[in-house]
């Protein structure tokens, strides 16, 4: 196993809670790993805005699943692991602020490694982070980047030959890690205060509480009305109109010959005088 010397980024380690109320002992937890939380963030997405937003909205899950995070083997590792997951979203490329690219260290060096850094994969660059740059040793990189142990070691060797190949001063792996060291330490990067954390976690929490209350109160009401309103029975719908073929048009009387108004006025002469008497013929 590989041997873990101080770590170049502050490592996280579990903040003992002991009498500790649940806010202090997360108020704890965020002061010793969020300052250096932060600087690993930086090292894994080269910007400084998103370092911070990504561990400060880690802090804020770990507030709003405390009980869990406090019953963890390692609650600084459960931060740190939901940090790298918020930092490497691959949907922070549609937001415009992070469309630009930010401005790069002062220094030239410092530019370079960060340069060499971004060039690898997220998830080569999050396992050289881990690995020579928290301490962590190989199984315990490999389980919190979710990969099988061999591929955690083909990741960190194809990471570091890559970053040697930019900077070859870098190809010893403790000059690899002193190096991530001073460039972390290099960034005044400060994290917010763990009050203002809670706070916006509590305000979120109850914002998404109201929404998915009153979400449930449209859907009953909505259920309600089609309940009411709904027919009762089945009503076959009315076709629409046809035109029917085949039938004679209706045609008007037009006016009597003379054959005609003749036999009419026979007609009525007649039925003035009453029907003829039936005389029997002799045979």
């Amino acid at each position: 196993m590989r041997p873990v010397t101080q770590s170049p980024v502050p490592s996280d380690e579990a903040v003992p809670a002991t009498a500790l109320t649940p806010a202090q002992a997360f108020d704890a937890l965020y002061a010793f790993c969020a300052p250096a939380l932060v600087r690993q963030t930086y090292l894994l997405t080269g910007r400084r805005e998103l370092a911070r937003e990504a561990v400060e909205r880690a802090f804020q899950l770990a507030w709003q699943n405390w009980p869990q995070v406090a019953r963890d083997r390692d609650p600084a590792g459960w931060v740190r692991a939901v940090a790298h997951e918020c930092a490497l979203s691959p949907w922070h490329r549609f937001r415009l602020r992070y469309r630009q690219p930010e401005s790069p260290p002062a220094d030239a060096a410092d530019r370079a490694v960060l340069e060499a850094l971004l060039q690898l994969p997220p998830s080569y660059r999050r396992t050289l982070l881990l690995y020579d740059g928290v301490g962590l040793d190989l199984p315990e990189t490999a389980a919190e980047t979710e990969a099988s142990t061999p591929a955690a070691a083909r990741r960190l060797t194809h990471a570091r030959r890559a970053v040697a190949a930019q900077v070859p001063e870098l190809a010893d792996p403790a000059a690899l890690h002193r190096r991530l060291a001073e460039l972390a330490s290099t960034e005044r990067l400060r994290a917010a205060q763990p009050t203002a954390v809670r706070t916006c976690s509590e305000r979120r929490t109850r914002f998404w509480t109201r929404s998915a209350l009153a979400f449930t109160a449209t859907i009953i009401a909505a259920t309600t009305l089609t309940l009411r309103t709904a027919p009762t029975h089945y009503e076959a719908p009315i076709g629409p109109a046809q035109a029917i073929s085949g039938v004679p048009a209706e045609v008007g009387l037009g006016p009597l010959s003379a054959s005609e108004r003749a036999l009419q006025a026979k007609l009525r002469r007649i039925a003035e005088k009453g029907p003829e008497r039936l005389v029997p013929v002799a045979r």
